[in-house]
């Protein structure tokens, strides 16, 4: 199980999708909160996603494929402040052509940077979730960087803006740093995909 992961394609127009289907975990976020170090981190490889200092990089969908059972799906980090307005609506576009034509989603993991509130992007792309209704979970992520009073905190704040979350249910903390977080989330994918 896990037993391998490799880099499959970079899309950059919803025409390119792999034409091999299977089923898909999709990660989404703000840009710069960490999903290709969650994915080195869940799978303990170093340069299986690149990792950049400069939010916005990840300008395409980035399909990963786990042994022979599932794609992880890296979509682009949106809000970066940076980015063009039409590169931003090139963005969103891809994003809501991935999310209208594909058929094998089985997950959606939604990462915020735990120590900041939740954006209104952040509410935008939950309340399309669960228009979507498909199942997601919320990775509060960096929980390192948080002091042990804080996350009681982080998660009752949390709750007033995404009500339906519950801690260690359909909400977990996790740390690439630490690797709090990392057993749960294999948990689920077992769970799902073997």
């Amino acid at each position: 199980m896990f037993n391998s992961q490799k880099f499959i394609t970079s899309v950059f127009n919803i025409a390119e999708l792999p034409k091999q289907t299977l089923p898909e975990v999709v990660l989404c976020g703000r840009s710069n909160v960490g999903k290709s170090s969650f994915i080195n981190s869940l799978f303990n490889k170093k340069n299986l996603a690149k990792t950049s200092s400069t939010p916005g990089k990840t300008r395409s969908i980035n399909y990963y494929q786990i042994d022979t059972n599932f794609y992880l799906v890296d979509l682009p980090g949106y809000g970066y402040a940076k980015a063009s307005i039409n590169e931003r609506k090139k963005w969103s576009k891809l994003i809501n052509d991935f999310f209208s034509l594909s058929k094998n989603i089985k997950l959606i993991i939604h990462i915020i940077d735990s120590r900041h509130e939740p954006t209104e992007l952040d509410i935008q792309l939950n309340t399309m979730l669960k228009d979507l209704a498909i199942p997601y979970i919320v990775l509060l992520n960096k929980s390192d960087k948080l002091k042990q009073s804080e996350f009681y905190k982080r998660v009752k704040n949390l709750k007033t803006v995404f009500p339906e979350l519950s801690l260690n249910d359909n909400l977990y903390f996790f740390s690439t740093i630490n690797g709090t977080g990392n057993k749960e989330i294999k948990k689920i994918l077992l769970s799902i995909f073997y």
